[in-house]
């Protein structure tokens, strides 16, 4: 949710199908993110 919130507090298009895509824009943002950040676990025999 913090990152979120660095993107601003506005969406900032009118258009209802533009807002909707911005919000997929920010959360596929925060998602590769999350990835970049996330350790690779692997299993050792």
């Amino acid at each position: 949710m913090n990152r979120l919130k660095l993107f601003g507090d506005r969406i900032v298009s009118r258009d209802q199908d533009r807002q909707v895509t911005e919000i997929h824009i920010r959360v596929a943002i925060m998602n590769r993110c999350s990835a970049m950040g996330m350790a690779e676990i692997e299993c050792v025999k």
